[in-house]
């Protein structure tokens, strides 16, 4: 493609130039290893060799056009990773196979997140099942006691057990899959406008696999056979009703159902099978519906434009048949550049294309689509034309990235020109796409089409192209914002979009202790198989003995020989010991974990009444996972904030204005040990009075009808008096301007909301953008909207129209935003803002000394407030010196190679010699409550990372916000510059050195052992970038080990798959348990990636709920999910999986003694049907509900002591030791419980009244067996917390069971030779007699061991339980579920209350009674000399070392100005925190904005090293 450059001369500016840079991202030398991964993913891939591309050096050509190197990420891949696509043009023959088929096969556009089909379930279940040993196990006994040889009195009996839990799993399985399968139909079923009637040649409609057509057949019927059953059922139901009230019982799609997926697609039945439309431009179809109203007036369908004004740009001419050709004329001498058009003139069509509604599983590569405002992205678009004249169009990648600001992306302008349906089948162009890849932040590829000449038919036309990078693509999942209508072309689908490829798979979680079981359950099957060897052997070796009874008294043996005899014994005994390998353990664990999610839902205090939403368990089986968490990894926004930015303070020419009192200067003061009750209801109290005499003075100066008091968040009442002049013309003056460039610079959408007064609302793709519009608003400075080239500004009551030049909007690189503005006295004004580095270097050099050093004063105040800080600069232009620039600027725009780069140096070159105007500090509000949880959350040692695909600036404010990071924090900022992996390592070997690691196996071995809490004064923040570097195999260990070493850990723009690695690397690199936090799609892999995933249900994205185990409706309820219900779920579940193990030894070796006596025939002591009612009925009441129902202290309790928790993360409850210690007192007891009886009989024999003998098998086998239910049913009821009537109920009721068995069962005489054995036995006073002494001297060391172990080597519990039966505790009655901080002293006990070692930095414990000690310690970190190489240079600084020594001279005292209550008391608290000036080396404080240079206006500065802690 050849574009010509503007070389003539001109006075007239091309208006609103914009370039977009919103997500571009760096490409990193080791790119190299993500497009390894996606040739492996996709090397199947059948491609021609047409498709392959031209390698030369770093960069590829496409035919003549050069990319950009970081534009693809295969471009070193082979041509099979990519893809060309056709529009309207013959497929040529190396495309096809011989038989005319295409040869790229793509995926399609359904997803399935669940794990099961109709036709999968049942094999699939069965298979996952069957991973559980002791099903096996059961179904071979199942099998091996159908042969009656192995004595098996009823083979079908003894299989309902194992029928019974298979049925119960599947159902519960089916159940939660099920869910995620209705999401999925809703999320494949929601509409989009594709084009039908026109042929596709990048797909093939009948290459269908016969398995696909198998399962499709089978899907059809199963949802045809619901759908007839549920009418048949509701006929009769409907018949007779009005219509009214069948519209009642119809579902409507609410914002549970519809998720952030639209509607559901049986909401709108027809939208599949209506009548195609022609491409006459509507509002969203489900706007309406949906309750979405109009944007304005202007999109209702009769006042839609049908004219070409809307659809091109008014340089270009239309020929008659609305194709563009060149234009004619310039415009005085104004030559703009030829785009072309992918239109072919000439071409003839039948005209029978049409745009219809259709699902989005239909959706295919090559498929042109149209989407309307409010709709969601069905897969990867390319944009072609939008309603916009300019081609731009809004989204929102709040799914995709967790940002709900609106993004910009631009048309093709090859393509804007296309408006209807017949235009696409006139379009004839081929896509050359770089494969598929996870970089949600890069695409590379070319449009290619042969430029016909409408004035010159004759001629064959010219081959042009036109690049396609990340701002002409649309991803899946985003949705479409403040746009009529997109039209754009399919790329990738359904597994291949950039979002799944994100996504993963959903995995198949299993608890840990679910996992740890398997091996117990072996060690079972070890002691089974000894058992049962013993019995063969001994059974073989006295059937070989001669001259013994047996030849007097038996008919000869079943085998006829010693070793098959004993072969015989041997299976047989693995049928009578079945009850050692505890199956029922499985399904009491699902029966308990199934009760625990209910409780989790039924939990009112985790209730978000705001969007009626409760906790919701999605996965039901790893509850207990919950209670053992050490690492939990959360996003940002939409999950720690609220993503709600309010402006609230500012400094204009050397004057700070505005109050607030944020929740980072309330953490700090609570460390000053500040009663922040009082100081906050105090400032609360100034800050309204000031609100009022704010709104008052402004009322006073301008009447602004777009003022409305309730949205004022900046309080200045002195900006209001300085305005007005009150001190003189030049602040007024400062004042002026300041708001003035607030109110040009940015590019926000303004819109206007009906009412009297009117509102207006502003769209931006920064919620910070639009919050110093707002504020501007707020003072007069109004912006009413734009026009064809300029924004229209109400200023104080007068409307005047400035016209937009350039705009060189925000990246990550540049940190910075500028705005080149005419005014309306012919003026040229850059605006600039951004970091407070970027635009001091940029300054002029030698002047504003004194306004420099008082402005980063202000700066670093702001920021320690938790504040995000941006600088306002600008600066004048003359006119020749523009159109010089400007020229420049053009060329940049239109190269192809190196675009980026080119663009960002022209615009280097003008952003220089500056004018500092002031600075403003705007408030990210963190959700409620999160600084408590996460502080709650640390108290009970679990560790804090945040990962977010935010800017390292915005994350570090949030980690102060929410008590994260803290003044007194060495913060170590890892960038790597030339982002290498050697620069990397030696970077971590420099910091792991100054913690005396050298990142060896063994430190890793200890890290693995050492759950203590790291320490306190240091902290990680590191971008995404240099975290693909530290996350290469060889230093990732040395990473680790670092950040090991570190209290918080913040990761910043990091992808969903780096999000999945850290995790990944935590988890297995620790040998952790890890719970991930999210709220959008961006998330998904993390959340699946952890052990335990929760999705917070967002006003507007379902996505990390619908992949995740747990969902809740805001952070602060993560405490109450981990704190309370799993730490009881952990502590349950372990205790009664050791309670199971130990009745059942204590039953089975009750057997086995008896085997002793009779030689190992495999007699059976206790009645068959004792055998199968012991785990069923006898003993399964009070080790059940001991899961479900047992507490050691309540809830308050818990959170009140978080301390509690960290048994679970050492996982002490459920350990090896203790599951041989039950085992070892189950076998005592066994023998106790056998030999009492034995030693009754061996004596004498008892007779009844009637003169029977008792002393047959059967009647000392209810000697024994009811004992022994006795002894188990007791120890339980001793191991129970809860000692309340209904567990001392359950515990009879399950005693007093086997009693009833007996009773009844041996009445009939059916019980043969058990019958009347009730009567006989119970009769005896030795048998109760024998009950009583069984269970006393059973229990006795149990329970002496016990009493020992509390008395002489408590546990935290312990301590607290008796502290809680002291009534020290009490006081918590008076909260309900949320405890204030500070309100509660801690346990004192050796674990909990006592100070731990001090740390490396030698802090010192706080020195107060246990009664007196504060719930939330202050910090015990030095602040004195405390050395912090912290910085971070981007929108906001965060250390302060503004306190005067004799080396400055302090500014102006406060009282030369009014009032400034928030400025003078964060300087004192600041002068109280950090007294020493030269103890900070930050980039950004005061001291160092006071001396640096402008960089770019000819002074150089330093070079930042790597691994320092400046952010440039």
């Amino acid at each position: 493609m050849v574009i010509k450059s503007n070389d003539h001369g001109s006075n007239v500016s091309n208006p609103t130039k914009r370039i977009r840079w919103a997500t571009q991202r760096v490409t990193g030398t080791n790119e190299r290893h993500i497009r390894q991964s996606i040739k492996d993913r996709f090397q199947n891939r059948k491609t021609t060799s047409v498709e392959k591309k031209r390698q030369s050096g770093d960069t590829s050509h496409l035919d003549g056009i050069t990319e950009e190197p970081e534009a693809s990420e295969a471009g070193d891949a082979p041509e099979s990773s990519g893809r060309r696509i056709y529009f309207n043009i013959p497929l040529p023959d190396s495309a096809i196979d011989e038989n005319g088929h295409l040869l790229a096969q793509y995926e399609r556009n359904k997803i399935r997140t669940a794990k099961y089909t109709p036709l999968s379930f049942v094999p699939k279940n069965l298979w996952f099942q069957f991973h559980n040993v002791a099903n096996i196990y059961f179904l071979f006994v199942v099998l091996l006691g159908i042969y009656w040889i192995f004595g098996n009195p009823n083979p079908a009996l003894s299989s309902v057990p194992l029928i019974v839990i298979l049925f119960l799993t599947a159902a519960k399985d089916g159940i939660e899959d099920w869910r995620r399968t209705v999401l999925d139909n809703e999320l494949n079923n929601a509409p989009t406008h594709r084009l039908v009637d026109w042929n596709n040649v990048n797909t093939s409609e009948d290459n269908i696999s016969l398995w696909r057509r198998i399962k499709k057949a089978t899907t059809h019927s199963i949802i045809s056979t619901y759908k007839s059953w549920t009418y048949k059922r509701n006929k009769k139901s409907a018949k007779g009703k009005t219509y009214t009230e069948r519209a009642m019982d119809e579902s409507r799609p609410s914002i549970d159902t519809r998720q952030s997926h639209r509607a559901s697609v049986f909401s709108v039945q027809s939208g599949a099978s209506e009548d195609g439309i022609k491409m006459t431009p509507v509002p969203s179809p489900l706007a309406a519906e949906m309750g979405h109203p109009p944007q304005n007036d202007r999109l209702a369908v009769k006042d839609r434009p049908n004219t070409s004004f809307s659809f091109e740009h008014e340089d270009h001419t239309r020929s008659a048949n609305g194709h563009l050709s060149p234009p004619e004329k310039p415009e005085k001498d104004f030559v703009p550049k030829f785009y072309g058009s992918i239109m072919d003139p000439f071409k003839q069509v039948p005209g029978k294309a049409r745009f219809k509604s259709d699902y989005w599983k239909s959706v295919q590569v090559g498929d042109f689509v149209r989407i309307y405002n409010e709709d969601q992205i069905p897969a990867d678009v390319v944009v072609l034309s939008t309603s916009d004249p300019d081609g731009q169009c809004y989204v929102e990648t709040k799914n995709l990235d967790g940002e709900t600001n609106l993004k910009v992306r631009q048309a093709l302008h090859c393509g804007r020109t296309m408006k209807h349906a017949k235009d696409c089948e006139k379009a004839s162009f081929v896509i050359e796409s770089e494969p598929p890849n996870v970089n949600l932040y890069q695409y590379g590829g070319a449009a290619r089409w042969t430029q016909r000449d409408i004035r010159k038919p004759e001629e064959p036309g010219s081959e042009m192209a036109e690049p396609i990078s990340i701002n002409n693509l649309l991803l899946r999942g985003c949705s479409l914002r403040n746009t009529e209508w997109v039209l754009g072309v399919v790329v990738y689908t359904g597994r291949e979009t950039k979002i799944m490829l994100n996504s993963g798979i959903t995995p198949s979680k299993r608890s840990r202790i679910a996992r740890d079981l398997n091996w117990y359950v072996y060690y079972n099957f070890v002691i089974l198989f000894f058992m049962c060897l013993v019995s063969g052997i001994v059974q073989g070796v006295t059937w070989a003995k001669s001259a013994t009874s047996s030849d007097f008294f038996e008919f000869g043996s079943i085998g006829g020989s010693p070793p098959l005899d004993g072969f015989i014994t041997f299976w047989s005994c693995v049928i009578l010991f079945q009850n050692l390998i505890p199956l029922p353990l499985y399904i009491s664990l699902e029966i308990i974990k199934t009760a625990q999610a209910f409780f989790i839902y039924s939990d009112t205090w985790m209730y978000y009444e705001r969007l009626d939403y409760p906790c919701t368990p999605k996965s039901w089986n790893i509850s207990d996972d919950l209670g053992q968490i050490e690492y939990i990894f959360s996003d940002k926004t939409g999950t720690l904030t609220q993503n709600v930015m309010e402006f609230k303070k500012c400094t204009i020419n050397g004057i700070p204005y505005g109050e607030a009192y944020t929740e980072a200067q309330a953490g700090m003061q609570r460390r000053q040990g500040i009663d922040i009750e009082a100081e906050g209801a105090k400032v609360h109290k100034q800050i309204a009075e000031d609100r009022v005499r704010m709104l008052h003075d402004l009322r006073q100066m301008h009447t602004n009808p777009y003022l409305h008091d309730d949205e004022l968040t900046f309080v200045a009442p002195d900006f209001v008096n300085d305005l007005g002049g009150s001190s003189g013309a030049e602040q007024r003056e400062a004042n002026r301007t300041f708001m003035l460039a607030l109110a040009l610079c940015h590019t926000v959408i303004t819109e206007r909301t009906a009412g009297d007064p009117p509102k207006l609302e502003f769209k931006a793709q920064s919620p910070d953008e639009a919050a110093l519009v707002a504020t501007a608003r707020d003072c007069g400075f109004t912006v009413m909207g734009r026009s064809n080239d300029g924004i229209i500004l109400n200023i104080l009551g007068q409307e005047e129209e400035f016209t937009v030049l350039n705009t060189l909007e925000f990246n990550s690189t540049r940190k910075r935003m500028s705005a080149i503005i005419r005014m309306p006295n012919g003026k040229i004004v850059l605006y600039c803002k951004g970091a407070d580095s970027v635009i001091y270097s940029r300054l002029r050099s030698g002047e504003q000394s004194q306004l420099r050093r008082l402005t980063g004063e202000h700066l670093e105040m702001f920021a320690r407030e938790g504040l995000r800080t941006l600088c306002i600069a600008c600066k004048e232009l003359g006119e020749e010196e523009y159109q010089n620039w400007n020229k420049e600027h053009d060329l940049a725009a239109a190269a192809i190679v190196d675009r980026e780069d080119k663009l960002e140096a022209v615009s280097d070159a003008i952003e220089r010699e500056l004018t500092l105007l002031g600075g403003t500090a705007i408030e990210d509000r963190l959700q409620d409550g999160v600084p408590d949880a996460i502080a709650l959350l640390g108290d009970a040692g679990i560790k804090l990372w945040v990962l977010t695909g935010d800017k390292v600036e915005t994350a570090i404010n949030i980690g102060f916000s929410c008590n994260l990071l803290n003044n007194d924090m060495d913060l170590i900022v890892f960038k790597i510059e030339d982002e290498t992996v050697e620069s990397a390592e030696a970077e971590l070997d420099r910091h792991l050195e100054n913690f005396g690691l050298k990142g060896s196996d063994e430190e890793l071995q200890n890290a693995r052992k050492d759950h203590r809490a790291p320490n306190a004064r240091h902290a990680i923040v590191i971008d995404g970038d240099s975290l693909k570097l530290v996350l290469q195999d060889e230093i990732r260990q040395k990473f680790l080990l670092l950040c090991k070493q570190c209290k918080s850990v913040l990761c910043c723009r990091v992808s969903p798959s780096q999000k999945a690695a850290v995790v990944r690397m935590v988890k297995n690199g620790l040998d952790v348990m890890t719970l991930s936090v999210g709220d959008g799609a961006n998330d998904v892999a993390m959340i699946q990636e952890a052990d335990v995933g929760v999705g917070i249900a967002g006003e507007e994205g379902r996505q990390a709920v619908m992949s995740s185990d747990y969902a809740i409706g805001q952070f602060r309820y993560l405490q109450r999910l981990i704190l309370v219900h799993g730490r009881w779920s952990y502590r349950r579940l372990a205790e009664t999986i050791a309670n199971f193990f130990y009745k059942n030894i204590v039953w089975t070796f009750a057997l086995f003694w008896y085997q002793i006596y009779n030689n190992f025939d495999v007699t059976y002591l206790f009645d068959y049907t004792y055998i199968l009612l012991v785990n069923l009925a006898f003993t399964s009441l009070p080790v059940i509900f001991m899961g479900i129902l047992d507490q050691d202290v309540s809830d308050k309790v818990s959170l009140a002591v978080p301390q509690l928790y960290r048994r679970g993360i050492e996982r002490k409850e459920w350990t090896p030791l203790k599951f041989w210690t039950y085992m070892l007192d189950g076998i005592y007891q066994s023998v106790i419980c056998y030999y009492m009886g034995h030693f009754l009989f061996s004596p004498a024999r008892f007779l009844t009244s009637s003169g029977l003998t008792i002393n047959d098998r059967p009647r000392v086998g209810v000697f024994i067996a009811c004992a022994t239910i006795v002894v188990v049913n007791t120890y339980v009821l001793m191991n129970t917390y809860r000692l309340d009537w209904l567990m001392l109920l359950l515990t009879a009721i399950g005693i007093l069971l086997i009693f009833f068995w007996t009773g009844v069962y041996t009445a009939f005489d059916s019980s043969l030779q058990f019958y009347k054995a009730a009567p006989q036995v119970f009769g005896q006073l030795s048998f109760w007699t024998m009950v009583l002494l069984t269970t006393m001297v059973c229990l006795l060391p149990r329970f002496a061991a016990k009493a020992f172990q509390k008395l002489y080597m408590p546990r935290d519990i312990d301590i607290i339980r008796e502290q809680v039966g002291q009534g020290r505790f009490q006081h918590l009655d008076q909260y309900e579920a949320y405890v204030p901080p500070g309100k509660l002293p801690s346990a004192a006990s050796s674990e909990v209350s006592q100070p731990g070692k001090p740390d490396q930095g030698g802090g010192k414990a706080l020195d107060v009674d246990d009664d007196q000690r504060p719930m939330y310690p202050p910090s015990v970190a030095n602040t004195g000399t405390t050395h912090n190489p912290r910085s971070q240079t981007g929108s906001d600084g965060t250390d302060y070392t503004g306190h005067r020594h004799s080396l400055d001279q302090p500014p102006r005292p406060s009282f030369d100005r009014p009032v400034r209550p928030s400025f003078d008391r964060m300087r004192d608290s600041m002068d109280r925190i950090r007294p020493s000036f030269e103890a900070s080396n930050d980039f950004t404080s005061a001291a160092l904005l006071t001396r640096l240079e402008s960089s770019h206006s000819g002074t150089p500065t330093r070079r930042t090293l790597h691994g320092s802690s400046s952010l440039r």
